[in-house]
């Protein structure tokens, strides 16, 4: 049976009622793969389910980021590139089934798990948990988004077999209500097919709910994991939900691979148990803009742009050498020849684009919202801005005056990372490790700015509770605590960049103001190709083309390129701007391959000595 939306209404959904899945009554195995539409640009969306399709995965898994579909409260969009119901009917049109994982809380390396930044507007705030300011916040999103998605239902003759209840909840496990809510919440909305919850081998015991089928999240099958989901599911299906692919990459680390043919020794050894698989992921993609997520254990790392994940299918859609030796092993759980690879997109490296243009940081205040007098710092969450829903994502000015000259402490209240200033001239960073820094003497009253960029909010584990962002405390100078704070929301959303346009630049000087706007044209001739960019002698910041936030860039790396979609480009002069904290390099390069950094393995293989 092929999946498809039909009108006609079918039988037995997916079932977990014996030792293997059932769909229709008969043996079903899930070979699963996680591609996320939000990582994806939606004219690509066809090509990678495709390329799924044809490497002999007959599902799809995708998470649901609840931040992107209501960016402030009450406000709601699920169109364009979040218009996730044609992404599941596309899943049904190339013949996938889907599970999908509404959340709310997505982990995902998406900032903050993909729960959106105004929670956190409440000071009492408790997520995850059933807090009435969480849950109500829950109950509204999935009155908007349930009704969508229960039509595309197996028993409705939609493609969705299956529904993941909440993400990874023994990991956290502060409520034990939290769970049986997240379950009924999705049931009283008219989800009817099989429900399932995820769980890496230490938090299965506290992760489930009555109901719902445990999954397991791992890179490495051990014979203990197999005895376990054995133990507390006698005689019911056993599935790996993530089995983790490759890794994610942090700033200031090294670029994480997984060795291809470890990934099918071990793809191998699940599949000869008879289990059921989701490789997490089978094609990474990218966290565009600032929606990259941070690890907290003890350190403080916020990860980078891409979300290649060192998948089978790469950040730009490109066969590796995993997704060949995949497609070999799993043609033969196939009775029928597999579809044949669709041909790959021709990438281009465009010729150097020459920064002509600039415009410093300062000149754009003007263009921001009315900024906010504060006698102390507030968080960016808790400005008012955004229609009373603070600031998410980006950058918050703080400036203040000074009189005297001395030491300047953070308390560890910069999150994430501040440039700080004296009457505009660059003094240093304040951050994690850095906390103090000299203020030289001068006469009358200065100007103290203090740039606070938000990295990154932590997606997973126990530091998800404290994520407020911009200033969330006092920053004294001499042991004084410093007050009269002029505060400016600097978000540089697409209004924003657009504002930007309109503005008198200036030829670039041969010393530019820092920090600031640099701006170039990208001039394509004929349809425009995917392509990567790169930064040679730049510092870190952010890259916008033709309005659209391509993500951060930062010369410490793993990453130097940004991957740069053809579908974001059109035929004549492209605008690219790159907002730069402290160095230009003058020049902005293409080139038609990635550059993601020097690699470390996450599991050695004898062959891995290769890459």
């Amino acid at each position: 049976m092929q999946p498809g939306v039909r009108k006609q209404t079918r039988r037995e959904g997916l079932s977990a009622n014996s030792s293997q899945f059932t769909l229709e009554g008969e043996a079903f195995r899930i070979l699963g793969g996680s591609a996320h539409y939000f990582r994806i640009p939606r004219a690509h969306w066809k090509d990678r389910l495709l390329k799924m399709k044809a490497c002999g995965l007959n599902t799809l898994t995708t998470y649901v980021p609840w931040n992107l579909h209501e960016p402030e409260r009450g406000l709601f969009t699920f169109q364009d590139q979040l218009d996730l119901e044609v992404y599941l009917r596309l899943a049904a049109e190339v013949g996938l089934w889907v599970i999908l994982r509404p959340g709310p809380y997505i982990c995902s390396e998406w900032d903050l798990g993909g729960l959106p930044s105004w929670l956190l507007r409440d000071s009492n705030m408790k997520l995850r948990t059933t807090y009435p300011g969480f849950t109500d916040a829950v109950g509204s999103f999935f009155d908007k988004l349930i009704p969508r998605v229960a039509p595309l239902q197996y028993v409705k003759g939609g493609p969705i077999i299956a529904v993941q209840v909440e993400n990874e909840y023994g990991s956290y496990a502060k409520d034990d209500k939290y769970m049986p809510f997240i379950k009924e919440a999705l049931l009283s909305r008219g989800i009817h097919e099989l429900l399932l919850t995820s769980d890496n081998l230490g938090g299965l015991k506290c992760g489930g709910v009555t109901g719902a089928l445990k999954t397991i999240n791992l890179q490495k099958l051990t014979r203990g994991a197999v005895k376990y989901l054995a133990d507390i599911q006698p005689q019911q299906p056993k599935m790996v939900m993530e089995y983790w692919s490759g890794w994610f990459d942090v700033w200031g680390g090294r670029h994480h691979v997984f060795c291809a043919e470890d990934l099918v020794t071990e793809v191998m050894a699940i599949l000869r148990q008879g289990m059921s698989i989701n490789l997490y992921m089978f094609h990474g993609g990218t966290s565009f803009g600032f929606m990259n997520g941070a690890m907290d254990v003890g350190t403080y790392k916020p990860q980078v742009s891409s979300y290649d994940y060192d998948a089978p299918l790469s950040e730009a859609g490109d066969y590796t050498p995993k997704y060949h030796l995949l497609r070999d092993l799993l043609s033969r759980y196939h009775s029928e020849k597999l579809p044949a690879k669709p041909t790959p997109y021709q990438r281009k490296a465009y010729d150097a684009v020459v920064v002509y243009q600039h415009l410093p940081l300062w000149d754009t205040l003007k263009l921001t919202e009315e900024p906010f007098k504060s006698a102390s710092p507030l968080n960016m969450e808790n400005l008012p801005v955004n229609n009373g829903n603070g600031q998410s994502y980006g950058y918050t000015l703080y400036e203040t005056t000074v009189t005297k000259g001395g030491t300047l402490n953070s308390s560890n209240n910069v999150r994430d990372r501040a440039l700080v200033f004296v009457d505009r001239v660059y003094m240093g960073v304040l951050d994690y490790k850095t906390q103090e820094l000299a203020v030289p003497d001068g006469k009358g009253e200065r100007t103290l700015s203090l740039l606070v960029e938000n990295c990154g909010r932590v997606n997973y584990g126990t530091a998800l509770d404290r994520q407020r962002k911009g200033l969330v405390g006092e920053i004294v100078l001499n042991n004084t605590p410093l007050k009269g704070f002029t505060i400016y929301c600097l978000d540089m959303k697409l209004d924003f960049i657009d504002r930007l346009a309109g503005e008198r630049w200036e030829s670039l000087p041969h010393t530019p103001t820092f920090p600031g706007f640099f701006q170039g044209q990208l001039v394509v001739y004929g349809y425009p190709k995917d392509t990567f960019l790169k930064l040679p002698g730049w510092g870190k910041g952010v890259v916008f083309i033709n309005g659209q936030n391509l993500g951060r860039h930062w010369s410490i790396g793993p990453q130097q390129t940004l991957y740069l979609p053809g579908p974001w480009l059109h035929e004549g002069i492209n605008q690219v701007t790159v907002f730069e904290e402290q160095e230009a390099g003058g020049r902005i390069q293409f080139s038609d391959s990635p550059e993601l950094g020097k690699t470390v393995n996450v599991y050695r293989h004898p062959l891995c000595n290769l890459l």
